[in-house]
């Protein structure tokens, strides 16, 4: 064994040698661990957080439910025909009507009977009809058999003696408890019809005949003494009516339709009763087909028409060509076997419940446009259906006092997908559309719940920002890369990544109060630049190479960016000081006004544009900086190779280079691809954040993003809004997901494509 054979052997039995090759491979071991733990653990947060988006939003799948809760048989006198029933917010107690002038208030759920209340009717009359003001029914009227009319308010009072609640029946008039005269005839009403409000009320009575007695009671308050009085309006309407069977007045007492069972509708405008116009006649049934059922949906804009075959469809008025508002048949919905003999509308949502001849209950969603569930609940001897306020029960009424309490849970009946994804035909619009709005003032508010515009403005958004950021970044990176000087490139790469600590509320804040008004106010400078600056730098790059040999070589190679930046700057201030000449020649001095009169487009100032620069600028750094790395690994033996071959270096960069670094590029772009998808701030605040399908860069969007930011705060816990609003973080999950592995699979491609250059 000669003496380097020695010196080895003695360097590998080494004590101190062993020791540090040992702590070595302990290190490696635990960073190894670590690095499988933080793997792993990453994996691991992102299915916890899909699994609670999933588990917040599984509810909104559950179908309806309904259950007998209670059957029983109330005390009242066999000849009291039931006129109609309301039940209290808590489902504890409720009154029933009675065609005697009798008022019942009994437990719902076990009929026992707590109060009994008399209508002030006189002496040798009788109740001849009944209405109330509309879906909630709390306000309601008799008509009497000398013409006159009272009006009545059942109430729910609620105490808590002893700390403990307690809901009390109670009754009063808000009108008076004197009969009220319609018109100078005394003869029977007929039909009854009435809507009250803080301004008045308006009563329409039928007493037989061709004959329509109209009463308006409008509110009187003295400026001295606020002293308050009622002032009488009467009016008469003459047509040929036929047989009235059904008579409504809408919530603003607006609109009196009128209708018989053959169909055939008349809607009057009374809003004025000195000019009574003549009346718009629809019909709502088919040949062969009878009108068995007409109420008013939630909000007094929509008419549920129920039909002996079964059938219930929804009108509202829809302008027409020549913008005057006619009604028309939305959508319909079909109960299972027999003519619908009771709707009863939800008292807050656009939800109906429907009992068809045969005992055959259905649960529908008009916004939704789904039926929820169906239901055999009895026979035919029902005679009344009815809401609780928050539509959690239902009370079903048989002739004798017999009453069914039915138990509904039915949390979010708004939600399916053609509200979701669909254009939905909403009330008061000409046609069917895609929107979002959660809230309103109103508690008859008819939710738009589309998620379709909220994923277009996202897609919007982002593409927009990757227009302005790709190019940039990705010709900016290969060049940095490629052919800039090294002292140079150490400058500008960090320079380029700092760029990516800024906060996004900053570059959200400055896009909004400062850039906004400034492309605004430079529009045509924006446009003027996108051909001024690429001529002009190709015009000076034209021009530096026919300059001498001796002044090129003043600059050193990769170091020419030096150069263009001022004449970037130059040509940039050149756009913007011509933008107000060009616009006064033009463009009459308003290109905004051009825009939205001239050529017909919209013109928001918190636009597509401004989204473009603040959110390219944002993704631009993380584009820069991974492009660049791509590029700059590639190995140099294979430029090297080709510069030998005689390609020249732009060759060797298209043909070699970027392939090579495709599969790096390529996962740039996607990854600033889901960041601009996943960005906040700066479309919160550098847009009108207006949820709209318009691809117009003119114009602004919401995403999903912001949309979660603006409204998760006031968002009702467990609501349908609230778990919509993680359907919306789901979908964004989804987007990121589905991009992410798309990219995925399309990097290992280009990967094992290009490997063997």
């Amino acid at each position: 064994m000669n003496s380097e054979s020695q010196k080895v052997l003695l360097a590998v039995d080494d004590p101190v040698m062993v020791r540090r090759r040992d702590r070595r491979m302990l290190k490696d071991r635990i960073v190894r661990r670590m690095m499988g733990v933080g793997g792993v653990g990453v994996v691991v947060a992102i299915m916890l957080i899909f699994f609670y988006l999933v588990y917040e939003v599984y509810p909104l799948l559950h179908s309806a439910e309904i259950g007998k809760s209670s059957e029983y048989s109330l005390s009242v006198a066999p000849t009291d025909k039931a006129l109609d029933y309301l039940i209290d917010e808590q489902v504890e107690l409720a009154f029933r009507y009675g065609d005697s002038g009798e008022l019942t208030a009994f437990n719902v759920k076990t009929g026992e009977v707590t109060n009994r209340f008399e209508l002030p009717v006189p002496e040798g009359v009788t109740v001849s009809s009944y209405t109330n003001s509309g879906v909630e029914g709390a306000l309601a009227a008799v008509g009497l058999s000398n013409g006159s009319v009272i009006v009545f308010q059942p109430e729910f009072k609620v105490s808590f003696p002893n700390d403990v609640r307690k809901i009390t029946a109670a009754l009063s008039y808000p009108l008076g408890e004197s009969p009220i005269f319609i018109s100078d005839d005394h003869s029977a009403l007929k039909k009854l019809a009435f809507q009250s409000n803080e301004d008045g009320t308006t009563l329409v009575g039928w007493q037989g005949g061709a004959t329509l007695s109209i009463l308006r009671l409008e509110i009187e308050e003295s400026f001295l003494d606020d002293e308050v009085t009622l002032e009488r309006y009467e009016a008469t309407v003459n047509q040929q009516l036929g047989e009235i069977d059904y008579l409504l007045l809408d919530e603003q007492q607006r609109i009196l339709y009128i209708a018989n069972l053959v169909g055939e509708l008349h809607e009057y405008a009374v809003s004025d009763l000195d000019m009574l116009d003549q009346p718009q006649k629809i019909q709502l049934t088919a040949e062969g087909e009878q009108l068995t059922s007409l109420r008013f949906l939630t909000g007094y804009i929509s008419l549920l028409v129920g039909k002996s075959s079964g059938e219930v469809s929804q009108w509202f008025h829809v302008r027409d060509e020549q913008g005057v508002p006619k009604l028309r048949a939305i959508r319909s919905f079909m109960n299972q076997n027999g003519a619908v003999t009771a709707i009863a509308a939800e008292h807050f949502r656009k939800g109906f419940v429907t009992l068809g001849e045969n005992g055959m209950l259905g649960l529908f969603h008009t916004t939704a446009q789904q039926k929820l569930l169906t239901e055999k609940v009895s026979g035919k001897s029902l005679t009344h259906l009815i809401f609780a306020p928050r539509a959690n029960a239902l009370l079903l009424a048989a002739a004798g006092g017999k009453l069914q309490l039915w138990m509904v849970e039915n949390e979010h009946p708004e939600i399916s997908w053609s509200s979701l994804w669909d254009e939905v035909w909403y009330e008061s619009y000409d046609k069917p559309e895609y929107l979002w709005q959660s809230s309103s003032s109103s508690d008859d508010f008819e939710p738009k719940f589309s998620l379709t515009p909220l994923a277009f403005g996202t897609l919007k958004a982002a593409f927009y920002a990757m227009m302005v950021a790709i190019p940039i970044a990705i010709f900016g990176a290969i060049y940095t890369a490629y052919f800039m000087a090294p002292r140079l490139r150490q400058v500008v790469k960090p320079t380029i990544e700092i760029m990516e600590a800024l906060p996004t509320v900053i570059l959200g804040f400055l896009a909004g109060l400062w850039l906004a008004p400034a492309l605004e106010d430079n529009l045509v400078g924006v446009f003027s630049l996108l051909i001024i600056l690429p001529v002009g730098i190709l015009f000076f790059s034209w021009f530096w190479q026919r300059l001498p040999r001796k002044v090129q070589d003043l600059v050193a190679e990769g170091w020419q960016p030096l150069l263009i930046f001022p004449v970037v700057m130059f040509l940039g201030w050149l756009s913007f000081a011509l933008s107000q000449p060009v616009e006064a020649i033009f463009f009459g001095g308003d290109i905004r006004n051009w825009l939205t009169n001239d050529m017909g487009i919209p013109f928001d100032q918190r636009n597509s544009i401004v989204v473009g620069v603040a959110m390219g600028f944002a993704v631009i750094p993380t584009i820069f900086s991974m492009t660049e790395d791509a590029v700059f690994s590639v190995p140099k033996h294979l430029t090297f190779g080709s510069l030998a071959l005689g390609a020249t270096p732009w060759q060797t960069m298209t043909k070699v280079v970027i392939l090579t670094a495709s599969p790096g590029i390529f996962s740039a772009v996607m990854i600033g691809f889901g960041r601009a998808v996943g960005e906040t701030m700066i479309v919160l605040m550098a847009t009108g954040n207006t949820p709209i399908m318009d691809f117009s860069i003119f114009q602004g969007m919401r995403t999903l993003a912001a949309n979660i930011a603006v409204e998760m705060p006031e968002a009702e816990v467990a609501s349908t809004h609230f778990r919509i609003l993680f359907l919306a973080a789901l979908v964004l999950f989804g987007f990121t997901f589905i991009f992410n592995t798309a990219a995925e699979v399309i990097r290992q491609r280009l990967r094992d494509k290009y490997s063997s250059l």
